[in-house]
């Protein structure tokens, strides 16, 4: 599977990548060998940059992460993580119990997620996912999500995660969001190597062309996309179908159904299309897709190796479903 570099990193990561949050119990559990199974098939399918976060599942995510790594050439593979929010312990018994969410995980609530962006809880927040991954280094860290965050993410978080990655303690470092101004204010105001987009780079939602993806080639920055299927909605779009979390209007159905017509009167399902798209835009180096079994891990590897005809994007084109300066 082809690798792309992170800006003017040494880091590396392969076109398709495993997004860690399913297999931190993201909405329904899932068994631990089912969850170091996906990973398993994830690696044989030449998978080699994996994706997680404290948030995921309290931490599940990065222990399971780690476990299903750690007998893997640590140099063959990258690892990210996120910082931004630090896991507090609460006392036994409080919360959420298993059979309850905590913020969207399957979970027990055996601590608090607690916003932090400043220095101190950057470095707090690496050290602790070292430690829940139980290995030696982390390539990529994200700030993740600091919407509501922003002075301090630029003031405070992101000179610490700069010093840190001179002192070799992560290889690379950006931001994760669902949205594009901040991004692009990161790719404008600092030096970050990469930023990693979720869901506005997609055959949906084209908002990431207006100005992140051309700062990003102009400025030598890469962009991984995630949320390539909307979270649902163009992987399977029917009523009742979900777009970013929530119901999908029946404006963004019937949208997504007319490109799914298109899409398969070329012989290419609606999820190859999809999967495909980001990555024929220079500044992409790949897409991130969550992932809870080996199956579906080995239908994203097979939907990257299809040919997308040419034909499929002009009509696409034509038919008014994708902006003319796209793909």
């Amino acid at each position: 599977m082809r690798r792309n570099r992170l800006g003017s990193s040494a880091v590396e990561v392969t076109e398709l990548s495993f997004g860690a949050a399913a297999i931190g119990n993201l909405f329904t559990a899932v068994e631990p060998a089912r969850a170091a199974a996906a990973v398993d098939a994830a690696w044989d399918e030449g998978v080699r940059y994996f994706d997680t976060a404290p948030h995921y599942g309290l931490g599940l995510s990065e222990r399971r992460l780690g476990e299903a790594l750690r007998g893997r050439p640590r140099d063959s593979y990258t690892l990210s993580t996120k910082v931004g929010r630090v896991l507090d312990p609460l006392p036994a018994g409080s919360g959420a119990g298993p059979d309850g969410l905590s913020e969207g995980f399957a979970v027990p609530a055996t601590h608090r997620r607690r916003w932090d962006f400043s220095a101190d809880g950057v470095r707090r927040s690496i050290e602790d996912s070292l430690e829940r991954l139980g290995l030696d280094r982390i390539d990529i860290a994200y700030l993740h999500d600091p919407d509501d965050h922003a002075e301090t993410a630029f003031h405070e978080a992101y000179p610490e995660l700069e010093k840190l990655r001179a002192q070799g303690v992560v290889g690379a470092i950006g931001a994760g969001m669902n949205q594009t101004a901040m991004l692009t204010r990161f790719l404008r105001d600092t030096d970050v190597d990469v930023v990693l987009c979720a869901g506005r780079y997609t055959l949906l939602d084209q908002s990431a062309l207006t100005e992140l993806l051309p700062e990003a080639a102009a400025r030598g920055r890469s962009v991984v996309v995630g949320g390539v299927f909307n979270s649902g909605l163009l992987a399977d779009p029917r009523p009742g179908a979900t777009y970013d979390y929530t119901a999908a209007p029946l404006s963004l159905l019937d949208r997504s159904l007319r490109i799914k017509a298109v899409t398969e009167g070329h012989g290419v399902p609606l999820r190859a299309a999809a999967l495909h798209y980001p990555l024929a835009h220079p500044a992409v180096a790949g897409v991130l897709v969550g992932t809870r079994s080996p199956d579906e891990v080995r239908d994203a590897a097979a939907l990257l190796r299809r040919e997308i005809p040419d034909e499929l994007w002009d009509e696409l084109r034509a038919e008014g479903l994708l902006t003319e300066n796209g793909h």
